[in-house]
């Protein structure tokens, strides 16, 4: 069967030939351990049990994961690998799985955590995301992912264009979380009496289900940043989490370009964030100005997997 599962719609039989997301059927992936860097509900102390997925939907130009984004990095796994890897975090303390950029593997993950939780895999599962998902392929995880972490990076058509090579960014993302509020509901965390966290299995305070969407200020475009928080806290209110991020890192292969070339200010970020306060945010997380570091991006070398 042709793949359309994302909104590229390329049609092609990954069977044999790479489709836009860059990879075939065969699962690739680059990294599988404990990462302390996510949201606190997210990572807790223990850390999220991060898989990275290579390849990606998207034609990001400020990318922080490029090197497996454009599937240069990242070890082929079977299916039933996967599910072990899940196990295997499980058993390292994870306070839950989390599949980073997996849209493109959809069916063959939904299937992995299915074999994984017939197993014995009970930490929540999260799915972290750029929100540029067809609806249709999201449904395929309906009572397989507990929380959703995804992306909202534009408004602006002219900027999802430039900067992403997809001007419907913005159409489509819309939508997907929407699906994805309507599968988990409003937020849940973990708390002192729930059995996970009884048992050891999870931390108290780490998000149970529920939805976080992530908005990263870009240098120069504070104006799409607040349109971006309008339509979400206008749409949701305290149904989601908003979690305005600072942590843009400018690469040497933007150093020509007229905004990404820098990093963003505080002038900038404060503005989005008192933006967001104004509007009435009162489910949010900020970060502080001093993560935008390379040295926060992790290293693909293969662990866990």
């Amino acid at each position: 069967m042709n793949c359309n599962i994302c909104p590229r719609a390329c049609n092609v039989d990954r069977n044999v030939t790479k489709g836009f997301c860059g990879m075939t059927n065969d699962i690739y992936a680059a990294r599988a351990a404990l990462h302390m860097w996510e949201e606190p509900c997210i990572s807790g102390n223990n850390g999220s049990g991060a898989i990275f997925f290579s390849g990606c939907t998207l034609r990001c130009i400020f990318c922080q994961n490029y090197e497996i984004a454009a599937a240069q990095a990242g070890k082929k796994i079977t299916v039933e690998r996967l599910s072990d890897i899940f196990l295997e975090l499980q058993d390292k303390c994870a306070n839950n799985i989390n599949l980073v950029t997996a849209t493109h593997f959809v069916p063959q993950v939904a299937e992995a955590l299915i074999n994984a939780k017939n197993k014995g895999l009970v930490i929540p599962v999260v799915y972290n995301s750029s929100a540029y998902e067809n609806v249709e392929t999201l449904k395929m995880l309906d009572g397989l992912v507990d929380v959703y972490l995804p992306d909202m990076k534009y408004i602006d058509s002219s900027l999802s264009s430039e900067y992403s090579k997809a001007p419907d960014y913005a159409e489509v993302a819309k939508l997907a979380i929407h699906e994805m509020v309507r599968q988990t509901g409003k937020p849940e965390f973990f708390d002192a009496e729930d059995e996970l966290v009884k048992s050891g299995r999870v931390e108290d305070g780490i998000m149970k289900k529920g939805v976080i969407v992530r908005h990263l200020v870009l240098p120069g475009t504070t104006k799409d940043s607040k349109a971006v928080i309008k339509y979400l806290l206008e749409t949701y209110a305290d149904d989601i989490y908003i979690s305005i991020m600072s942590q843009y890192t400018p690469f040497d292969r933007l150093k020509d370009h007229p905004l990404l070339s820098r990093r963003i200010t505080k002038r900038e970020y404060d503005s989005v964030v008192d933006y967001a306060i104004e509007c009435g945010i009162s489910n949010g997380f900020i970060q502080e100005r001093n993560v935008a570091q390379e040295s926060f991006i992790p290293e693909f070398d293969y662990e866990g997997i």
